[in-house]
Parts: structure tokens; C-alpha cells; sequence
């Protein structure tokens, strides 16, 4: 037997279609895109979540709960975390999309 797989992002996307899909991603985006800012650092730094961890000086369990995007981590953690990576930590702020409900006038 054959196994046909699907691309994980033909998957997202498929499901990104259905409104209430998409609205609860809307909802969770700043917790995506930092879990995904902390993984890119980590990549590019050519580092473990092990290695991360020892720099920082904590477990590799705390460096996955980071970035698995469940909580949000404080910005003296993320400042730890890219030092930690040789980043540098920079935070901005951008208009919400218009019609959004988090948009103000």
C-alpha cells in the first residue's frame, strides 16, 4: 500500500477557508508569530533547544513550552532568549487591519 501524503501548509490552508477556523487563528496570530520568531532565532543561530537552554541556563523543557506558543513570555525571558541566540529583541507595534475589531479609530 501507497501512502499519499499532504503538505502540512495544503492542510492549514484548506482549513484557513472556514470562518470559524480563521477567526480563532486571527485570535491566536500574535502567539503564532512569536512562537514561529522564537524557532526562526533558533535556526539560525544553528542551535538545539539543549544548546538554547545551557546559554540561558535552564532545561530544554522551558525552551519548548517558549515555543510552543502557549503562553507569553515575558520580555525579560525573550531579551534572555535572544541573547541567548546572538539576536537582538525588537518589538513593534502595527495599525490593526482595517475592519478588524481590534481596529480604533
Amino acid at each position: 500500500m501507497t501512502r499519499r501524503y499532504i503538505p502540512a501548509r495544503a492542510v492549514a490552508d484548506e482549513w484557513l477557508k472556514a470562518p470559524d477556523v480563521r477567526a480563532a487563528y486571527d485570535v491566536l496570530e500574535g502567539e503564532f508569530a512569536l512562537a514561529s520568531a522564537l524557532i526562526d532565532a533558533r535556526g539560525r543561530a544553528d542551535m538545539t533547544q539543549e544548546d538554547v537552554a545551557r546559554a540561558m541556563g535552564t532545561t530544554q523543557t522551558v525552551i519548548a513550552r517558549l515555543e510552543s506558543g502557549k503562553r507569553m513570555p515575558s520580555t525579560r525571558t525573550l531579551e534572555r532568549f535572544a541573547k541567548a541566540t546572538g539576536m537582538r529583541l525588537r518589538i513593534s507595534f502595527e495599525r490593526a487591519a482595517a475592519g478588524s475589531r481590534d481596529a480604533r479609530r
